[in-house]
């Protein structure tokens, strides 16, 4: 049944910033500045890995793929966002919210893997760096990388489903500004508690199994640097996967404090903030955190720039 307001019964609604009525166009001239310099970022890392020779290596073609990542996860939930705030609507279809829910977990779920296979990729480069090329063959790479987006896709394939087939004869207002699993079992009027223990434990293994695998690949690395003599090279050493731990920390550290708690709990400008944190602030800061950390980066990042302005002038 459509309603007066364009909307029916099955939309959702999301509440996203509306709490903040008078600084609704603030907003939304923010998070559009944020969501150009996430995709502009995180695509300019992605061309100098693909235009430099040198960069052609296992690290970095982990960290090509972490960016096209953090772009289609930034791309599923910001435009929604930046149209409910232009707008004042904040309705999303039955099937756009599933949609949504779907490409969401899958990409979390991958980002996942992905930060422990480039976990992995350290471990190796550091602590068994003479037969690092030797197991990091194309093929190994190749099954690297596609293993998480496997795992992504499975672990929404079971929530996804188990999640729509709940009750929602409540008023379906969502306190955040994408549909998100904890928050439709928040609205549920249905038994949860399967959901829930689903929840937890496809989360368990497909999102804290790399989440361990990440923790003792760290715990390797930093015992093999505090066995390194000098100081200069034990610093040289820990700058190699200082960048991607900073990355871990910020993306771990939000999204477990959403998903892993019971639904009853949830607030709502604060985990809002938690959320926006690892859907638009993390996707923002992972090219700048590894640019400034990188010199390989930000060397492949000049010549390019050199290569720009020697062109511009000789035309």
């Amino acid at each position: 049944m459509i309603k007066e307001n364009g909307t029916s019964d099955e939309d959702f609604i999301l509440l996203s910033f509306s709490y903040l009525p008078n600084q609704r166009i603030l907003f939304f001239l923010v998070f559009l500045v944020l969501y150009i310099l996430t995709i502009l970022g995180n695509a300019t890392t992605i061309l100098i890995i693909c235009l430099d020779l040198q960069l052609h290596t296992p690290m970095y073609w982990f960290l090509c793929g972490l960016s096209f990542l953090d772009i289609c996860n930034t791309c599923v939930t910001i435009p929604k966002l930046l149209v409910n705030l232009i707008t004042r609507d904040g309705s999303i279809s039955y099937l756009g919210c599933v949609a949504q829910v779907f490409i969401f977990d899958s990409l979390a779920g991958t980002e996942c893997g992905l930060l422990a296979v480039m976990a992995y990729d350290r471990y190796l480069a550091i602590c068994n760096p003479l037969h690092y090329m030797k197991i990091m063959t194309n093929r190994v790479c190749s099954t690297l990388i596609a293993l998480p987006w496997l795992s992504g896709f499975l672990q929404s394939s079971i929530n996804t489903p188990l999640t729509f087939q709940l009750s929602f004869c409540q008023s379906k207002i969502l306190n955040s500004f994408f549909c998100e699993v904890p928050y439709l079992l928040k609205i549920s009027c249905s038994a949860i508690y399967l959901n829930q223990i689903v929840l937890f434990g496809i989360g368990g293994l497909l999102s804290l199994s790399p989440f361990i695998l990440t923790f003792v690949s760290y715990s390797l690395i930093i015992k093999s640097i505090l066995k390194i003599p000098s100081a200069k090279s034990r610093s040289k050493a820990f700058s190699t996967c200082s960048s991607h731990l900073t990355v871990v920390s910020m993306f771990y550290g939000a999204a477990m404090f959403v998903y892993f708690r019971s639904a009853s709990s949830y607030s709502m400008p604060f985990d809002r903030m938690m959320s926006l944190f690892y859907t638009l602030l993390t996707p923002l800061l992972n090219p700048i955190i590894y640019t400034l950390k990188n010199n390989n980066v930000k060397k492949a990042m000049l010549k390019l720039f050199h290569r720009k302005e020697t062109l511009k002038y000789d035309f």
